[in-house]
């Protein structure tokens, strides 16, 4: 199957509100595959449509080739999704709950028993895995949660958010575990408000705002939208900003981007080394103290912002050709 999950110009309608108005999507197989969106663009109702927690007005979606809508028991074999709330039960120890769950998926007792062991070693929880939930932490219990959909490998794993309110470390491991159940062949979509962690994760990422779509491409497509190559400068005192603005912007193909809260320039620029080279000679024969200036790469943040900060037509992956 090339495609694992079909949305074709689905709504949905809560009295008033368009949560999902014209949302298409098109996931191939065997890859993490990003949906971002600001807070309401309507990913948790995809999401939801797609997991057959809700029914869609109108339109077609598909999962693993079946109708979500017509054939919803069916799509539940074949799918995963880690919510975000987590769902453990507080009096059992972290391994009775993933043996539990392992046992409800027909794993059997050794099974069960062999598989919790090895998730709660991939999640950093060996040492705590004998303790009852009662006393996990807000991340353990996330974490926990998480290792319980890894249970089995599903041909569909949908992440809500995974890895809200875990810190750097614990992030790290829960990538590398869909890292893993990836390359089993486990196809994944993201939701996430972490853009680091769709860069990190996504070989493909959608963009919606205002119930639809409004972007599609790889990371690094997404990125090339920006201009390639940012120079940054940062000065020592706020007061000098449009002093430095002044110096640097003859040198720049587009007016530079001011942050105050930063004390920081930045601007797209064509040929990086050179770029860098005469602005350092202008700011240093100008004289005005600066803390640092940089090349950098644009961020998913930044096209993040930009495509969702207004209107913006419909962008795909041809459009990057």
């Amino acid at each position: 199957m090339d495609n694992v999950i079909v949305c074709d110009q689905v709504v949905k309608q809560y009295g008033t509100t368009a949560a999902l108005n014209g949302f298409d999507l098109v996931v191939p197989a065997g890859m993490v595959y990003g949906l971002l969106g600001p807070n309401g663009a309507g990913k948790t109702t995809a999401v939801r449509i797609l997991t057959t927690l809700a029914r869609p007005d109108a339109g077609r979606v598909e999962v693993a080739g079946i109708d979500v809508v017509t054939h919803a028991a069916q799509v539940r074999h074949r799918i995963g999704l880690v919510g975000q709330h987590v769902a453990v039960d507080d009096v059992l120890s972290g391994r009775q709950n993933l043996e539990m769950f392992g046992r409800l998926y027909h794993l059997g007792a050794v099974r069960a028993r062999r598989r919790a062991d090895e998730l709660l070693e991939w999640f950093g929880l060996s040492d705590t895995g004998d303790k009852p939930i009662k006393n996990y932490s807000g991340g353990m219990r996330r974490r926990l949660d998480l290792a319980a959909s890894f249970l089995v490998a599903p041909p569909v794993l949908f992440l809500d958010e995974p890895t809200t309110g875990l810190d750097p470390h614990n992030r790290n491991q829960v990538w590398q575990a869909v890292r893993n159940l990836v390359d089993a062949g486990t196809t994944v979509l993201l939701t996430t408000q972490y853009l680091e962690e769709a860069d990190q994760l996504a070989a493909r990422i959608s963009v919606m705002n205002h119930g639809r779509v409004i972007a599609t491409g790889s990371p690094e497509q997404l990125k090339s939208r920006m201009g390639g190559d940012r120079i940054d400068i940062v000065t020592h005192d706020v007061a000098d900003l449009p002093a430095t603005a002044d110096v640097v912007r003859p040198h720049l193909r587009t007016e530079p981007v001011i942050d105050v809260d930063t004390r920081r320039i930045s601007a797209p620029v064509d040929d990086p080394v050179v770029a860098l080279a005469d602005i350092a000679g202008a700011l240093r024969r100008s004289e005005i103290p600066i803390e640092d200036i940089a090349l950098r790469r644009p961020t998913l943040d930044e096209v993040f912002l930009r495509l969702t900060s207004g209107p913006a037509e419909h962008i795909t992956e041809k459009d990057y050709a």
